[in-house]
């Protein structure tokens, strides 16, 4: 742990149950033409949505749409920037899960940009993106990458060449966050489970990362007990509960603040590569990778280190995880795991193979993957093993 630290800004935050009820007075303050970015249609059918349209129109507020039905590609970002550029655009607004929010930044970022986005992400292009964009505001629909928080857009170009890259500066982050609980109770059951292990992955690999501080512990720690107490609870008999709902979805704004200023580990040093060359969802990727990630890098820390502050902080997400506190750190630690590996079953995280994944693709996987801020770092071998389990 850190315990001299930096900590970036924080976006403008509304939270709460009803919080989008401010999103149309919101958008008017930053200026009366509104490109919006929208995700999947069964959101934008909600009553809230059609509330918004009207509050829009009611503020005299005119707006233009885009959709993003999948993960965004720089192809679909280029061409929302084409079809808007000269539109005199004032303010992007995402309303969706993580891929509208970071489709939404990139747009907010390329249409006061010349060229492609391509030219911009890194390990990609040639040119370092220096933070110029429109304003832009996040209402997330689900919970899970927390992108209404982070300074990142993560673009993705599926394929055998294909990559998960970001476009990154510090004012890339949204102006605003509006985390409106109820809008997360339409979302369907799989993508509560794959959000809310994704979140629930992102405050894990913040927690222990080697960038932590107590400022980000102290995040984590404020978010893990609901999303351990409530996630299995919305997958189960509860899912209409707005107290469950408003748990996760302060999980998810959490894990964003948590991973852009602590970064995270080998579970998301290997979903992201994957990601890029198949099209495995990120939630789904991080959810069937963390349980064994976690065994691997605790077995390390035990073995080579095991003084490792990282022990303790895992040791703790255990006794919460079990609801036990009279345990010894290695128990705590060996609940953790089974508990993560209960939570890949009875979630029904997928196995790699249903997207295609074989053994003869473990290698490409492996070569593209990194730790991170993994406490302990892993082999490549460690790595395919874990791949290898998965599939």
């Amino acid at each position: 742990m850190q315990t001299s630290f930096s900590f970036t800004a924080t976006p403008e935050i509304i939270f709460g149950p009803g919080a989008c009820s401010e999103a149309a007075m919101k958008v008017a303050g930053y200026g009366r033409k509104l490109l919006l970015v929208t995700g999947g249609e069964s959101h934008t059918r909600s009553e809230h949505f059609g509330r918004f349209l009207r509050d829009l129109e009611n503020a005299g507020i005119e707006y233009s749409q885009v959709r993003v039905r999948s993960e965004p590609s720089p192809e679909l970002v280029d061409k929302a920037v084409k079809e808007h550029r000269t539109g005199g655009i004032e303010v992007v607004l995402a309303w969706g899960g993580g891929s509208a929010m970071d489709a939404g930044k990139a747009i907010a970022a390329m249409l006061v940009k010349k060229g492609p986005l391509c030219d911009y992400l890194e390990g990609v292009g040639s040119i370092v993106y220096d933070g110029e964009r429109l304003p832009f505001i996040a209402v997330p629909t689900t919970a899970g990458t927390g992108s209404e928080a982070t300074n990142n857009a993560v673009i993705s170009r599926i394929g055998r060449n294909g990559f998960k890259r970001s476009l990154r500066h510090k004012h890339l982050m949204p102006d605003l966050a509006i985390v409106d609980p109820l809008l997360t109770l339409s979302c369907p059951h799989q993508a509560t489970a794959s959000g809310g292990m994704d979140a629930f992955t992102q405050l894990l690999e913040a927690y222990v990362s080697s960038g932590a501080s107590p400022f980000t512990d102290t995040l984590c720690e404020s978010a893990l007990p609901g999303v351990i107490f409530w996630l299995p609870r919305l997958l189960n008999s509860e899912a209409d509960s707005v107290e469950g709902r408003t748990a996760l979805s302060y999980a998810a704004l959490v894990s964003g603040l948590a991973l852009a200023n602590a970064n995270l580990g080998a579970v998301h040093g290997m979903a992201g590569p994957m990601g890029g060359l198949f099209a495995i969802p990120h939630g789904a990727a991080c959810g069937t990778l963390l349980a064994p990630v976690t065994e691997k890098t605790l077995e390390k820390l035990f073995l080579e280190n095991p003084g490792h502050p990282a022990i303790k902080k895992y040791a703790h997400v255990g006794h919460l995880l079990a609801d036990r506190s009279q345990i010894d750190t290695i128990t705590a630690c060996h609940l953790l795991v089974e508990g993560l590996y209960r939570w890949s079953t009875n979630f029904a995280m997928p196995r790699l193979s249903e997207y295609g994944i074989g053994a003869h693709d473990l290698d490409a996987i492996t070569a593209a993957s990194s730790n991170k801020n993994n406490p302990v770092a892993l082999e490549r071998g460690e790595m395919r093993a874990i791949l290898a389990q998965r599939l």
